[in-house]
C-alpha cells in the first residue's frame, strides 16, 4: 500500500486546510470544494485528511457500515443487534468521473430478482463511502446522472436502487470533498450548492516557499515511509487536535447575537435560500470548537462567511467568486452584540478565529493575478485596410435568454441538454441485447424473449425461468451535449462601440446557454490577415467569456481564413471527442475582404462544412437602412440557416425554437 503524503507538510494552501480539517471536526459542515488552478496540492492534501480521521466502530461483516450502537434497521445485510462492534480506519472512496451509475449505487442481479425473487446486491462506491469521505476529483466533469444520484444521496442520508419493482435502500452519509480547475468547466448549480465549504487555491508566488515544496515533494519521492516517519509526531499531534475538537463541539454555544450576524451576513450579499445560513452556523461552531473555545466570536463569523458564502452568491458562471471583504465588515460591525459571542481569548492559535494547524514555514501570500477590467473603446469603426488601427476591447452589452439552436438528427454524445440523442436517461423507445452488463432492464422485451422457452426449459412452478440471453437493454432518447464552436469577426467592419458591444452580449448569450446545456465550447476569431484560435474547445464557458471580453477589433475581415481555421479545430477534435456532434456558429456581417476574389474563396471555405453535414448557423451583424444580404448567402453555402441579432431573442416574434439544418438535409427534402 502506498504510504500517502503527510497532511501536515503540505506547505501553506492555509483555507484549503483549515476547511478540510473543520469538516473532520464537523461532517455536518458539509463537505469542501476545492478550485484552483492544476499542480496545487488539491487532490494531495484531501488525500492526506482521511489519515488524521478518528476510526469508526462498526457492525462486524456489515458492508454497509452500520455502526453497532445504532445500526440501520433498514440495512440490506441487517437487521443487526445493538452491541460492540471493531473499529476501523475511516475510509476515503474516490468515484471516477467516468464510472457506471451501477458503480455508484450498487446493482441487482436482475436474472435472480426475476427468477427468484431474490434481492442479491452488490453495493457502490455511496455504501463505501459512508461515515467516511466521498472524493471526486475534476467534480465539475461528472456527468450528469451521477451528479442526481449524488444529490439524492447527499439530500436523504439514504441511497436507493429501484430496479422493476425491486427496492433497496441503505445509509449514506458521508463527506463529499471535489476538486475542480474551472478552466475545464463549472459545476451544476444544485451540486455547487451541496458543498458546505469552498476554497480558492493557487500556487505561491513567493519563491522561498516554491522551494520548500519542491524539496518536500523530492523527499517524499525517495522515501515515503521516510519522510512520513519525519512528520509522524505532527500528524499526531492534529489528529489528537481534531478528536479534542470534535468533543468540546456540543458544548460550543452560538448566541442570538451571533445568529444575527450570520443571518444579516447572508442578506446582506443576497445568497439564495437558508442553506447558506445553516452552513455558516455550523463552520462558525467548528470553528471555535478547533481553537479550543465554547463561545463563538465574531472573527469566527467572519471566516465562516469566506468559506461558505463566495459559491453561493454567483449569478451565473461569468460572476467571478468571492466576497467584498469590506462589506463584509461593515454588516459585522453594524450587527455586532458587545454582550454576546463570550470573551476575546484568542484561543490557543493566537488569533480569535480557527486558525490552522502550526507548520515551520512562511505564510503563503498567493499573487491575485486577476486583470483590470478592460477600457471601453472610443465610438466609431476604423476603415478596412491592412494600416487600419487596432481598436481597445469593449464591454458586451446585457446578455440575454436565447432561442434554442439544436443539431438535427439523433446523436450518441455525452449527456446534456440541447440535441437529441440515444442516453441511458430519458424516455423508453424500444429493446435491444445489451452490450456488456445490463444497466436499464426492459421488462416487457425480457419477458417476451423468455416466454417460448418455459416448456424447453422445464418450468414447473410460478416463477419464470430466464436466462442471460433473454434479458434486454432499455433503449432511451434523451438530450446530448454538443460542441458549440463560435467563429468571431472581429474585423474593423464590426468595430463600431455600439455594434461590436452588441454582438459580444449576442455571444455572451449563447454562451450562457451553452453552459446551462453542458456543451463544450470553442472561440476562432478573424481579423487584420489571420484567424486565431482564442480558446480551444472545452467545458469552461467562463473562460471563453473572459477571452471575449478582451478580444480586440479593427482591420480586414479574412472571412475564408476564419472559417478554415474553424475547420481545423473541428478536424482535431473530431479525433479526440468523435462522439460529440459540433454546431457552428458564425457571427458577421457577411462581408469579407483582402487578398483575390474573398467572397468567392469565403464560398468555397463554407462549402466544406456544408459537404461535411455540419449544422451551422450565421448570425447576421449587418445593420443600417442599406443590407447587402452577405450574412444570408454565407449560411446558404455552409448549409445552415441565418439568424439576426433580434432574431437571436427568445422572446421575439420570430418563434420559439430554431432548428439548424445540415446542408445534406435540406438536399434530401
Amino acid at each position: 500500500m502506498t504510504t500517502p503524503y503527510p497532511f501536515t507538510a503540505v506547505v501553506g494552501q492555509d483555507d484549503l486546510r483549515l476547511a478540510l480539517l473543520l469538516n473532520a471536526v464537523s461532517p455536518a459542515v458539509g463537505g469542501v470544494l476545492v478550485r484552483g488552478e492544476k499542480g496545487t496540492a488539491k487532490s494531495t492534501a484531501v488525500r492526506a485528511l482521511s489519515a488524521l480521521l478518528p476510526d469508526v466502530d462498526v457492525v462486524a461483516g456489515c458492508r454497509f457500515s452500520c455502526a453497532p450502537q445504532t445500526p440501520d434497521p433498514a440495512c440490506p445485510d441487517g437487521p443487526h443487534e445493538p452491541g460492540t462492534g471493531a473499529a476501523r480506519a475511516a475510509r476515503m472512496v474516490e468515484l471516477p468521473v467516468g464510472a457506471s451509475e451501477d458503480r455508484l449505487v450498487g446493482a441487482l442481479d436482475i436474472e435472480r430478482a426475476l427468477a427468484e425473487g431474490v434481492k442479491a446486491f452488490e453495493p457502490g462506491l455511496l455504501a463505501d463511502a459512508h461515515r467516511g469521505i466521498l472524493y471526486v476529483d475534476e467534480v465539475n466533469l461528472l456527468h450528469d446522472h451521477l451528479v442526481d444520484l449524488l444529490l439524492d444521496a447527499a439530500a436523504m442520508g439514504a441511497s436507493y436502487v429501484e430496479r422493476e419493482g425491486v427496492s433497496v435502500r441503505h445509509a449514506a452519509r458521508f463527506l463529499l470533498v471535489g476538486t475542480m480547475n474551472p478552466e475545464e468547466g463549472e459545476l451544476r448549480p444544485q451540486l455547487l450548492d451541496r458543498f458546505g465549504l469552498t476554497v480558492e487555491v493557487a500556487a505561491s508566488r513567493e519563491p522561498d516557499q516554491r522551494v520548500e515544496v519542491v524539496k518536500r515533494r523530492l523527499a517524499y519521492d525517495d522515501d515515503p515511509e521516510g519522510f512520513a516517519g519525519r512528520w509522524a509526531e505532527d500528524e499526531a499531534a492534529v489528529r489528537a487536535r481534531i478528536v479534542a475538537a470534535r468533543a468540546l463541539l456540543p458544548r460550543v454555544r452560538l448566541g442570538d447575537g451571533v445568529l444575527r450576524q450570520i443571518a444579516a451576513t447572508c442578506a446582506a450579499f443576497e445568497v439564495d435560500g437558508m442553506r447558506a445560513d445553516i452552513v455558516m452556523a455550523r463552520t462558525a461552531t467548528a470553528l471555535a470548537a478547533w481553537a479550543g473555545r465554547e463561545d463563538v466570536l465574531a472573527e469566527d463569523v467572519r471566516q465562516a462567511a469566506l468559506l461558505a458564502l463566495p459559491h453561493r452568491r454567483r449569478r451565473n458562471p461569468f460572476d467571478a467568486p468571492g466576497l467584498d471583504e469590506d462589506k463584509l465588515d461593515e454588516t459585522l460591525d453594524e450587527f455586532g452584540d458587545d454582550h454576546d459571542g463570550g470573551d476575546d481569548d484568542p484561543g490557543p492559535d493566537g488569533g480569535g478565529g480557527g486558525g490552522v494547524p502550526p507548520q515551520d514555514q512562511g505564510p503563503d501570500a498567493p499573487a491575485d493575478g486577476g486583470a483590470p477590467a478592460p477600457d471601453e473603446a472610443s465610438d466609431g469603426g476604423q476603415p478596412q485596410g491592412t494600416g487600419a488601427a487596432e481598436q481597445q476591447p469593449v464591454r458586451a452589452a446585457e446578455p440575454f435568454r436565447t432561442k434554442v439552436l439544436s443539431v438535427p438528427g439523433l446523436g450518441d454524445g455525452a449527456a446534456g441538454r440541447r440535441s437529441r440523442a440515444r442516453t441511458e436517461h430519458g424516455r423508453t423507445t424500444g429493446s435491444r441485447r445489451p452490450r456488456g452488463t445490463l444497466t436499464k432492464l426492459h421488462l416487457a422485451a425480457t419477458v417476451q424473449a423468455a416466454a417460448p422457452h418455459q416448456r424447453a426449459r422445464g418450468r414447473a412452478g410460478r416463477g419464470l425461468v430466464v436466462r442471460r440471453d433473454d434479458l434486454r437493454q432499455a433503449t432511451r432518447e434523451g438530450r446530448e451535449g454538443n460542441l458549440v464552436l463560435f467563429v468571431v469577426d472581429a474585423s474593423g467592419s464590426m468595430a463600431a462601440r455600439k455594434r461590436m458591444g452588441a454582438v459580444k452580449g449576442a455571444v455572451l448569450s449563447l454562451l450562457l446557454d451553452a453552459y446551462q446545456r453542458r456543451d463544450k465550447v470553442g472561440l476562432v476569431t478573424f481579423r487584420g490577415s489571420a484567424a486565431d484560435v482564442a480558446l480551444p474547445p472545452t467545458s469552461s464557458v467562463d473562460a471563453a467569456a473572459a477571452r471575449l471580453e478582451s478580444l480586440p477589433t479593427g482591420g480586414r475581415t479574412p472571412l475564408a481564413t476564419g472559417l478554415l481555421k474553424a475547420h481545423e479545430v473541428l478536424r482535431i477534435e473530431r479525433l479526440r471527442d468523435p462522439a460529440r456532434r459540433p454546431l457552428v456558429v458564425v457571427v458577421t456581417d457577411g462581408r469579407a475582404t483582402g487578398g483575390p476574389e474573398p467572397v468567392a474563396l469565403a464560398g468555397r471555405a463554407a462549402r466544406l462544412f456544408a459537404a461535411e453535414g455540419v449544422a451551422s448557423v450565421v448570425v447576421d451583424c449587418e445593420t443600417g437602412p442599406v443590407r447587402l444580404g452577405l450574412a444570408g448567402q454565407l449560411a446558404g453555402e455552409l448549409g445552415g440557416t441565418a439568424v439576426t441579432l433580434d432574431e437571436l431573442r427568445a422572446d421575439s416574434i420570430a418563434g420559439l425554437v430554431r432548428n439548424v439544418r445540415a446542408g445534406h438535409e435540406r438536399k434530401v427534402a
